[in-house]
Order: structure tokens, then sequence, then C-alpha cells
């Protein structure tokens, strides 16, 4: 990888808003839409369908993609056509009757994959909280707030009768879901009584620090024993250095709303621990999996570097160094910016590659599918931009 120097803050700002502007959005724009009604997000390189089937939280997703960025950035009649199409389709086929959302649908919009995780419900919350504050509907209000009581239903038990594990014999908490509640609930504060808004918060962030970031080490394990204890097992040892440092900028961005300086210190602390065992010191960039104590993973895509864990990176190091003036996050920042503005992106076609193996070389040359769709890249780039306008610590 050849080093350059990192172009100022007003420059990267440009940078980061032109490539959001200019490139990923007429991405999707001219790609996604399905005219029949929803998204295609199969894409290849060229922004050619490869397959029509239609995954729920990537529905969702882009729902709240253009929702959010007619909310905070620009009241674009054209943003909310697509967050429009998008919902109305979602309105009309996401759900069972229960209210539970399919994992995935076909193009016109039949159930393929029954509601057997409540992801799918988290994302849908996100996409019409968004769209309701966008257009004032008040059902969509509504199935925001329905879909997160759901989720928080069904949290413990969240696969339901789809779950192949055998609950009592090795009970395990999942980091994924206080680290997804503490971003679903931000994105629904306005809908939520404060107090209640409040009380949970206080236990999701309290649960992340006491249970699933280890004092020993300081680094976020995936998987733990009710009591934050790691069993010696696959699951007991798993990192997930993307998700480690995703919720710890949820956390920083709690601490920063509270003016909590401790917690918004560890979350930065943890940060830069994971980033310091999880970074690729031959090849460079981040690891997708990894054993906390080294052992062999189940996980075959452990040393890919994807599109997400490096986006969601940035974001946290940017505001660890634009908000809390860490030196050592602009210091991560500036090597982690190089590596991915010089491996992800497409010049030639737009958008990002999301897949790349451990050398840095793109190893599925496509810009969507069941897992990546138009959501991480839009998100950072969005969030980035505006971090870099500062103003930057003294």
């Amino acid at each position: 990888m050849i080093k350059r120097p990192l172009p100022e803050p007003a420059a990267l700002q440009q940078q980061y808003a032109a490539a959001l502007l200019s490139d990923v959005l007429p991405f999707w724009e001219t790609h996604s839409i399905d005219p029949e009604g929803g998204f295609l997000t199969c894409l290849d390189r060229r922004g050619e369908v490869y397959d029509t089937d239609k995954f729920v939280w990537l529905q969702a997703r882009q729902v709240w993609t253009f929702s959010m960025l007619y909310n905070r950035l620009e009241r674009r009649p054209s943003w909310l056509d697509i967050a429009r199409h998008g919902a109305e389709f979602l309105r009309a086929h996401g759900r069972d009757g229960d209210g539970n959302w399919y994992f995935s649908l076909n193009r016109d919009g039949d159930p393929l994959v029954q509601p057997y995780n409540i992801f799918t419900d988290c994302f849908a919350a996100m996409a019409f909280g968004q769209y309701a504050l966008a257009t004032g509907d008040d059902e969509a209000r509504h199935i925001a707030l329905t879909s997160f009581r759901n989720v928080l239903r069904r949290r413990d038990n969240p696969k339901g009768i789809y779950s192949k594990a055998v609950s009592w014999s090795r009970p395990m908490r999942s980091f994924a879901h206080p680290m997804m509640l503490l971003n679903l609930s931000r994105e629904l504060k306005e809908f939520i009584p404060p107090d209640e808004w409040e009380s949970m918060n206080d236990g999701w962030a309290k649960e992340i620090t006491d249970l699933f970031i280890d004092r020993e080490t300081g680094l976020v394990f995936e998987h733990v024993s009710p009591d934050g204890s790691h069993p010696d097992t696959f699951e007991g040892r798993l990192l997930n250095p993307g998700h480690g440092l995703e919720g710890m900028w949820f956390l920083m961005e709690l601490a920063l709303e509270r003016n909590d300086t401790a917690l918004a210190a560890k979350s930065v602390d943890t940060i830069l621990r994971i980033l310091e065992f999880a970074w690729d010191r031959e090849h460079g960039g981040i690891f997708a999996f990894m054993d906390a104590h080294g052992k062999p993973l189940q996980q075959l895509e452990w040393d890919q570097k994807m599109w997400w864990v490096h986006l969601e990176t940035l974001l946290a190091l940017l505001m660890g160094s634009v908000r809390l003036g860490r030196q050592e996050c602009w210091t991560w920042f500036e090597r982690l910016h190089e590596y991915t503005w010089q491996h992800f992106p497409d010049p030639e076609y737009g958008e990002w590659f999301g897949y790349l193996n451990r050398r840095g070389e793109v190893l599925l040359p496509i810009k969507g599918g069941k897992w990546k769709g138009c959501f991480h890249v839009p998100r950072c780039l969005y969030r980035c931009s505006e971090l870099l306008k500062g103003p930057f610590p003294s």
C-alpha cells in the first residue's frame, strides 16, 4: 500500500461528501429501484441485477437511508420518493399475520423465508421511524413502534421456534442484542416516553460495559455466559471486531449526549484496544472474525476484509477524534482511511466493493447481495462528512 499524506479536514470533508452524493447514492438510485415495487439489491459490479429475491432487512435499510438523508441532509423530493417506494412495498408485503417481518420475499412480494430472527424487525422499525419523521405518516409511526415492541418482546428468544440451540444446556447472551437496541432506541427517541427511553438505555449501556467488554483484555466478546464469563468454546471465544467497533460508537454517542465523560472514554479505549488486537499487521485492514485465544475459528471467512467493518471503524475513530479530542483516534483514522479508500471504492463503475481477501484483493466483485445493500457505505460517508466539518478540539 502506498502511503500518502492525509488531506486537511476540509478536503477530507469534501471527499466523503462527494463520494456520497456523486458516486454511491446515484448507483442505487440508478440500479436498485424495481418498477414493480421495492428494491433490487443483488447487483453486480456494473449494477446489473443477478438475483431478484428481496431481503426485507435490506429493503428496510434502504428506506431508512433515503428517509434519513431527507430528514438530516437535504429535503430532496427524489429521496423521499425512493423511501416511499420501498416503504409501500414493505407495508404491503413485509409482515406475517402476527406482525413479524419475513426475512425474504420473491420479486412480487410473496414470502420466501419465515421471520426467524428479530434483526429484520429492528431495521423495519428504524426504516418506518425515519419515514414517519419525513412524512408525518401516523401509520408509519405505528409500524415503527409496533416493530420496536416486537423486538423487545422477542429479545430473550429471538429465533423462537426457528432456533436450533438447546437453550438450557449452555445459555449464552449475544452482544448484537444490546448493541442493536441501543442504536434502535436512539432512532425512535422522538416516539418513546422520555423516562422509558432513559431507563432502557441505562440498562443496555450497563449490559455492554459490565458483561461484554472484558475487564482483563478490554475486548468485546460476541457471546458471553449470563454472568459475563467466557466458555472455552467456539462461541465463547469469538470476537467480531466490526460489531465491537460499531457498538462502541453507539455507546459513545449516548455518553456524549449525557456528558458522561467516563463512559465516552471507556468507549474510545475499547475501540483502540480492539484495533490493536484485530489489525492485520502483515497485509493491513481489520480481520472479520478472531478467536480471543488464537485458536481455529468456525467462520471460514475470518480473514476477509469486509466493507462494513472498515466503514463503521472510520466513523468510530472520527467521533473519538473530533468529539473527544483523542489524538490516538486520529492516528488510527489516518491509517484506516488510507487502507479503506485504496481498496474498497470502485472508480470505474461506482459504489464500493464489499468483500476483499486477506491481501486486500477484491474477492467478490459485487455491489450488493443478501447482506450488502444501501446502508453502511452511505451512512458512514454522511456521518463522517458531517464530523469533518468540525469544530476540531484545539
